[in-house]
């Protein structure tokens, strides 16, 4: 069976301690984490009559905020699992599945800087590989995901065990 997929994957990061942290900032980054995947979720599940797959793709700061100053965007990471659990529940009955995807620190040109000193932090003592992300993605957009929904799979190493 084909089944339509939607995957997720928007965010910044914009950081700042909660006490300095400007309300422009705050709105722009719940706009962009949180505002556009319930809009995405919302378009896609028109789309999807009675069956599909739906993916957010959030962070493992959604159970461990690990540095100062991100304090929102770990709160706008949290605002999805919820949203996922939620919208879950309510395309159950068109068999739609909707799930979030945690990764933690992972090869990209946003994490390079950092790539180092954080390994250091992780049990598996390296940052995960685009791929790797990627192949739980396309799972849980697969048909064999069909019993898989309201979940929120951390990916990160170890790293918030």
């Amino acid at each position: 069976m084909r089944y339509l997929s939607f995957v997720s994957n928007a965010g910044i990061l914009t950081r700042g301690t909660i006490d300095t942290y400007s309300l422009e900032d705050f709105d722009r980054m719940v706009a962009i984490s949180v505002r556009a995947a319930f809009i995405g979720i919302q378009a896609a599940a028109q789309e999807m009559k009675n069956s599909g797959r739906i993916v957010l793709i959030g962070s493992n700061t959604a159970i461990r905020t690990a540095f100062p100053g991100g304090s929102v965007y770990s709160m706008t990471k949290a605002a999805l699992t919820g949203l996922v659990r939620g919208a879950a529940i309510d395309l159950a009955p068109r068999a739609i599945t909707v799930n979030n995807v945690q990764p933690g620190p992972t090869a990209t040109d946003m994490s390079a800087p950092h790539a180092e000193m954080v390994k250091t932090l992780i049990p598996l003592k390296r940052i995960g590989e685009v791929s790797e992300i990627a192949g739980l993605v396309s799972y849980l957009a697969s048909e064999e995901a069909g019993f898989i929904t309201g979940a929120s799979l951390t990916i990160d190493g170890g790293y918030v065990a």
